[in-house]
């Protein structure tokens, strides 16, 4: 379609706006301006036009012929574009929430919680996809995110929802068969790693230590990742919230204990531009998930 043959909609705004009212000062309080602002309208459309839209009759607008056609079609228009409206924005309130986060966080965080939110909330419909890929928020497949890290992404707004550190930890029985002094005895030892993730990596290059070509990797789910490191399977990098309580009771010891980092953690991601005007399925998620990580953070046990 060529916009550019339409008068502008200003224009067939204010003139639908005055010959439904019945004049400019009805139609300048419906459209909050004064009504001088939609007389120049309607004037500047009739000028465009090359046509009489209105005239006045003693102190009344009285449509023309031309006029009455033009207001009948664009009420006509107003119409079909408010029932498109409509309808698009129950399509959305009723699409489900979509939610991806890591296979770790949402096995050990998020499913204990989701009976809370089922409780909260038996009118959303919530659609969790545990993977650790790292998606693209601006492509639409996913309404919020949570991942780990500093929560610096680029094009992303994000909120820190669980602080935590990364903790290196492994079982007495393994320590035993494997001591560890320094960092770079951890290259000695299996390790265990959740499916495509970078972390080990990351962690020995921040303490000095080459991985350089090690083989003896088990790689898992991280729901599988976490119990394969409690069943002594080999030395594990993880949030220190999922193992808080191992290491409290001694069921895992925590290596190198580094100092929690100021905004480590989970974090919520949306796509900066959905951030602007979310659902109300999307926005009650959100609140949820807030309240849960603050009930958490003032009950870490």
């Amino acid at each position: 379609m060529d916009w550019s043959a339409l008068p502008p909609l200003t224009m067939l705004r204010a003139f639908e706006a005055a010959a439904r009212t019945g004049g400019f000062s009805a139609a300048g309080r419906e459209l909050n301006v004064t009504h001088a602002a939609i007389a120049q309208q309607v004037r500047g459309l009739e000028a465009r036009l090359d046509v009489t839209l209105m005239r006045r009759d003693g102190r009344r607008l009285i449509l023309t012929d031309e006029g009455r056609r033009l207001a009948e079609g664009l009420g006509r228009g107003l119409d079909i574009m408010r029932l498109a409206i409509e309808e698009t924005g129950r399509a959305a309130a009723e699409r489900p929430v979509r939610l991806t986060l890591t296979p770790k966080f949402s096995a050990y965080w998020l499913m204990p919680r989701l009976g809370s939110f089922r409780a909260a909330h038996p009118d959303i419909e919530l659609l969790v996809s545990p993977t650790p890929e790292i998606v693209d928020m601006s492509d639409g497949r996913f309404d919020l995110a949570i991942r780990f890290g500093d929560g610096t992404w680029p094009e992303v707004e994000s909120e820190l929802l669980v602080a935590s550190a990364h903790a290196v930890v492994a079982t007495r029985e393994l320590l035993e068969r494997y001591p560890v002094e320094t960092p770079n005895d951890l290259l000695r030892m299996p390790w265990v790693q959740e499916n495509e993730t970078q972390e080990w990596y990351t962690w020995l290059r921040a303490h000095d230590v080459a991985p350089g070509s090690k083989h003896d990797i088990l790689h898992l789910p991280g729901y599988m990742a976490l119990e394969a490191i409690r069943s002594g399977e080999g030395v594990g990098l993880t949030a220190r919230i999922f193992v808080q309580e191992d290491i409290a009771s001694g069921r895992l010891v925590s290596l190198f204990d580094d100092p929690d980092a100021p905004g480590t953690g989970y974090w919520l991601i949306r796509a900066a531009s959905a951030s602007e005007h979310p659902r109300p399925t999307v926005r009650a998620v959100v609140d949820w998930l807030r309240s849960e990580a603050s009930e958490c953070a003032n009950d870490p046990a």
